[in-house]
């Protein structure tokens, strides 16, 4: 196992279903995400990339393989020890940005460190700090109807890195955004990776948005295509 990894999937299958009707959403997949990397996953629908990040995130399990995290086996792990590594190491940015209504941004940002029982005079300062990486300090009490979708998925964003994650999970995180702002997003994306170190495994539909990735995994039916590296800049 290299020193580096975060996520190593292991001969990993996820079947729905049983016998004539069993779908195989994942196919003997094997895959390891070193840390720092910005690795995008693309494929047709039904290709499996949903899946694998949920299986990823500790939102499904597999049917059958090993999933390491930081060189923790997952399998082994209970549910709640799952919710806790999920808690505790990883950051979720959706299409939909999933903010709660008529609650300031500032407060939608704390939500993680609030279900880790961080004081609140403490956790108002670090979502401070997430907001102002990604440049929204001044909207802090500004509701989610206040601001456009852009700024919204700036919230998101920020509620993801507040926990300090080792792996920000984000699933078609420019969706729902026109191209201009759909740029600005994946900017500040490959930003936080290039600059924070910050481990990001994206999945997305856009090719343009892929791009910035500096890893490109391409899945068909389950399986993993195709594996791209870009070199590092200097």
């Amino acid at each position: 196992m290299a020193e580096t990894a975060v996520v190593e999937l292991e001969d990993i299958s996820r079947v729905y279903g049983e016998g004539e009707i069993a779908v195989r959403a994942l196919d003997h997949v094997d895959l390891t995400i070193e840390s720092g990397e910005f690795t995008a996953i693309m494929g047709p629908s039904g290709s499996g990339k949903s899946t694998a990040m949920n299986v990823i995130g500790c939102l499904d399990s597999p049917t059958s393989g090993n999933y390491r995290f930081c060189g923790v086996e997952v399998g082994t792990l209970t549910r709640d020890q799952r919710a806790l590594l999920r808690r505790q190491y990883l950051g979720f940015v959706f299409q939909g940005y999933n903010l709660l209504p008529r609650t300031s941004a500032l407060a939608n940002v704390e939500l993680p460190l609030i279900y880790k029982s961080v004081p609140r005079a403490e956790r108002q300062l670090a979502a401070l700090e997430a907001l102002r990486k990604v440049g929204l300090e001044e909207r802090a009490h500004h509701d989610p109807s206040e601001l456009s979708g852009g700024q919204q998925q700036r919230v998101a964003i920020a509620r993801a890195l507040v926990s300090n994650p080792k792996v920000v999970l984000a699933d078609e995180p420019t969706g729902n955004l026109d191209t201009k702002t759909s740029v600005e997003i994946i900017e500040m994306l490959q930003h936080l990776n290039r600059d924070e170190g910050l481990t990001i495994i994206m999945v997305t539909h856009e090719q343009d948005m892929a791009d910035y990735a500096e890893r490109l995994i391409w899945m068909v039916d389950g399986r993993i295509e195709r594996d791209d590296r870009k070199p590092r800049a200097a």
